[in-house]
């Protein structure tokens, strides 16, 4: 079957393997588009690792008019200690209960995923629940029903997985669903389903029926409690009676923390997802899927050995929880499939080459006196439609501009088939590179990262949620009995663990303090707030107050004093500082946009703020004054970068102190790279370097040959 850009031959039997090669970076999302457009059945796309599957679903969203559909992984390292995320669960359940139905599509994973075990067919086909418009369910029959699929109640619903009853009305969040629902009850009858919005509470759209998935990947109910008992026995043999081992948790059903590395035991047998896929499945492979696979497997075995050890946790071995990826290997060879690789192969029977060819040097070079010499010259020679794509509408208007003066003006399309009827055209996509398509009519794609250096990447955000007031209480449980804490009004005590307590007739929790002469002090849970951890030393020396003493009292009050005394003379440097007169930088937006569109990701708000906030600072005439904070990897370092390519761009040179060797290194390679495509001299002073060379650094410092000094 002809496509719009190749000629791809489709295996369809068993065994027939065949390897589709000279698959250049961004090019395998349209590969794969034509395999699934021309293959009747469903299309696996196995990936090397997550990110490579979570981009190819973002560009195939686009190039497909097919459904696709990404199966993602717990996100969590072998053996963790925790949980995934009631999201990412919610997004497995859909995935799998769909897959059961789905003829034709296109299915994404990771090859580790796709090792991973999984809950049998049977399982969801036999828990499912639809309910309609007009169904009649007793209000409390219905909540025991979803206590029984492992839903949480709550006071107002805002995650998958949550429900909540208010007179007649039950809020519902389903696993596998995009929304959550409101069930207006009549007697006995459900009056009407509406959507709602999590954060206004209000309902939405009025629809018919929903699908009530499970909220695991197993049964929570006591029939499945009891089976993972038994199971669990014969596993493990005898049982510690400590409340605290995962036994005696799951046995009161408390599904502790890292439970799904328990599943097998909740099931008689686990299956895999090849028990999902229809017979007429086609796979589409990567390249380095078998060294991924043997290092994913190796690295569960290294952190089964390393936790088996915990008493409280014993662990399952890797091969009741994951295939090794022989056994993926010998699975394959009943379906069809496709390899992908990047580099060519001489064509044959079972090997071809994509009629693809890389693009030449486009990129935008502000620092030339004809930045756009590069482009022109192409656009110019080449005899065929070019295609720009930007990631957002945003970055469209600021391309356009950058084109603006070649006197370009490309039309806005929506889809790639389009690109073939116009010479020059634009369009909005994730697709990160640009490539050559070589037919009658050549097609060259030309990407932001083409243009501009490394491409920009939208950052996924998560919602801001509410704080549960159950993971306190696990917060709480981490707390040692004798460790001190600090109690705002009272000083220092020792925690003594967690009492019920009535007061009034009323039952309620306690926090109980020990404190010096065998007092104690019984604190509301709800008091939480007033407690904290004690970090004056070593807890074995901690003083212990006296309830009712002015020890306390007078502690806090010499403290206040100081900070009195600290407070004075940081006034005193402010107003000091502030007398000094700074250096106003020159601001040059345009130049500045240009090294900005470099930065490899997309800008979050705080991100943002902090580099707006240097930048006035830096252009204002009056010494500046600013500590940016951020935990690791949330963007410190660019918020630097852009500063120093302000000050370098006026003129000055700029050192950067790091604490490390090691941190110095890292930083010198990153420097490095934001600014190779500028006149920039990086440097960097550490042990890493000889005396010789250090010395040379510090001459050329001197001399004004470097730019910036990382160190």
């Amino acid at each position: 079957m002809q496509t719009p850009f190749f000629h791809i031959e489709i295996p369809t039997q068993a065994q027939d393997h065949k390897i589709l090669a000279n698959i250049l970076p961004g090019a395998d999302s349209l590969a794969v588009s034509e395999i699934a457009a021309q293959f009747n059945g469903l299309t696996v796309v196995v990936t090397n690792d997550t990110r490579s599957a979570v981009r190819l679903e973002k560009e195939l969203a686009q190039l497909s008019p097919l459904n696709v559909t990404f199966f993602p992984d717990w996100e969590t390292l072998p053996y963790d200690s925790f949980s995934p995320h009631q999201d990412i669960i919610s997004a497995r359940l859909s995935a799998l209960f769909h897959l059961q139905q789905r003829k034709q599509g296109i299915f994404i994973l990771p090859i580790a995923t796709l090792m991973q075990r999984v809950c049998p067919p049977s399982y969801l086909q036999h828990r499912v629940l639809l309910i309609n418009k007009g169904d009649r369910f007793v209000i409390e029959t219905l909540r025991l029903q979803l206590e029984k699929s492992g839903y949480r109640a709550v006071e107002q619903v805002l995650e998958h997985g949550e429900y909540a009853v208010r007179g007649a009305l039950l809020d519902l969040f389903p696993m596998g669903s995009a929304v959550p629902f409101r069930l207006d009850f009549f007697d006995d009858e459900i009056d009407s389903i509406r959507t709602f919005d999590v954060d206004t509470q209000r309902t939405l759209q009025e629809i018919d029926q929903i699908n009530l998935l499970p909220a695991h990947e197993f049964p929570t109910d006591n029939q499945g409690i009891e089976f993972f008992r038994s199971q669990f026995r014969a596993a493990f043999g005898e049982i510690r009676r400590d409340p605290e081992h995962i036994y005696q948790q799951i046995s009161k059903g408390t599904l502790a923390a890292g439970i799904e590395y328990w599943q097998p035991l909740f099931f008689e047998e686990m299956a895999t997802l090849f028990d999902y896929f229809p017979a007429n499945t086609l796979f589409i492979t990567g390249e380095q899927n078998q060294t991924q696979g043997e290092r994913f497997y190796a690295d569960a075995e290294q952190r089964f050995e390393s936790r088996r050890v915990d008493p409280m946790r014993p662990l399952l071995s890797p091969d009741k929880l994951w295939l090794r990826i022989d056994d993926v290997n010998r699975q394959l060879k009943n379906y069809p499939a496709i390899a992908l690789k990047t580099e060519k192969v001489r064509s044959s029977a079972r090997q071809k080459n994509l009629a693809i060819t890389p693009l030449p040097p486009v990129t935008i070079q502000s620092q030339q006196k004809e930045p756009l010499h590069q482009l022109r010259q192409f656009i110019e020679h080449f005899k065929g439609n070019i295609l720009f794509i930007v990631e957002t509408e945003g970055r469209r208007e600021t391309l356009l501009s950058l084109l603006a003066p070649l006197k370009l003006k490309p039309k806005q399309i929506h889809t790639l088939a389009q690109a073939t009827e116009e010479k020059l055209a634009l369009m909005v996509s994730p697709l990160e590179h640009g490539f050559i398509i070589e037919q009658d009519v050549p097609l060259a794609i030309i990407c932001e990262s083409e243009l501009l250096g490394e491409r920009v990447q939208q950052r996924q955000r998560d919602k801001s949620r509410t704080v549960n007031p159950d993971t306190l209480i696990r917060n709480l449980a981490e707390l040692q009995i004798g460790q001190p804490v600090v109690h705002l009004d009272h000083g220092v005590g020792r925690y003594g663990g967690l009492v019920s307590l009535e007061n009034g007739g009323i039952k309620a929790e306690y926090l109980l303090l020990n404190y010096a002469n065998d007092s104690k002090l019984y604190v509301p849970v709800a008091s939480l707030h007033l407690i904290s951890r004690y970090v004056g030393g070593a807890d074995e020396t901690a003083p212990l107050h006296k309830l009712g003493s002015e020890a306390w009292g007078k502690a806090r009050s010499k403290a206040a004093e100081k900070i009195r005394d600290v407070a004075a003379e940081l006034l005193d440097v402010y107003a000091q500082r502030e007398a000094q007169k700074g250096f106003a930088f020159r601001y040059d937006r345009e130049e500045f946009q240009q090294f900005t569109a470099t930065f490899p990701f997309e800008e979050t708000h705080d991100q943002l703020m902090a580099i707006n906030a240097v930048i006035s600072d830096m252009t204002q005439p009056k010494a500046m004054d600013r500590l940016v904070c951020g935990d690791v990897g949330f963007g410190k370092t660019e918020v630097a970068m852009r500063a120093a390519f302000l000050a370098v761009m006026n003129h000055k040179q700029v050192a950067v102190l790091v604490p490390t060797t090691l941190l110095a290194q890292q930083h010198f390679d990153n420097f490095k790279d934001r600014f190779a495509n500028l006149p920039v001299n990086v440097e960097m002073l550490s042990r890493f370097k000889t005396a010789k060379e250090q010395k040379q650094v510090i001459q050329d410092l001197a001399d004004g040959k470097v730019d910036i000094l990382i160190g």
